[in-house]
């Protein structure tokens, strides 16, 4: 029943994940969720985010930021890293901005990874995409009403 909100994996940490392994797997492009999956909510990219994109071009990724935020909060994260690609009022868990994002990236849903925080808009909208998710924790536990209402949510279903 609860099927689609389970993450393909649960690593603690964005900056936890072995990227190259997935590289050597074949995966080819990463979708990532920006608020409390990469900095803190509303938070500009910091040192360790800029370092993580560099890394990730270096290995040879593509990488999209797909967001339920405004276009000049996701823009700006996106120049601040170095990106290109990123779409904003994505409206997830809708299938679309994923499928979007491969389409920008160039990759299918063989290849390509997606990185978030929250269960019932990340991590459903993924599996329902048919994309590989990764469930990382949040940065930080201050977060809008809304979300915290959400996590309330999650932790039965990751419970279960």
């Amino acid at each position: 029943m609860f099927q689609k909100f389970y993450p393909a994996e649960d690593i603690g940490s964005t900056y936890d994940i072995n990227f190259e392994e997935y590289f050597d797997k074949g995966y080819r492009g990463v979708i990532f969720d920006v608020d409390n999956t990469l900095v803190r909510h509303n938070m500009p990219a910091d040192r360790r985010a800029k370092q993580l994109f560099r890394r990730l071009k270096e290995i040879g990724f593509e990488f999209c930021f797909t967001s339920n935020n405004k276009e000049p909060r996701v823009k700006k994260f996106c120049e601040d890293v170095g990106g290109t690609h990123y779409i904003y009022k994505a409206n997830k868990p809708s299938v679309k901005g994923y499928e979007n994002a491969m389409k920008m990236m160039g990759t299918r849903r063989e290849n390509t990874l997606f990185v978030g925080d929250q269960l019932f808009t990340d991590i459903y909208g993924a599996n329902r995409a048919g994309i590989r998710s990764i469930l990382v924790r949040p940065i930080h536990p201050k977060e809008e009403i809304q979300i915290v209402i959400k996590r309330y949510f999650e932790k039965i279903i990751l419970w279960k």
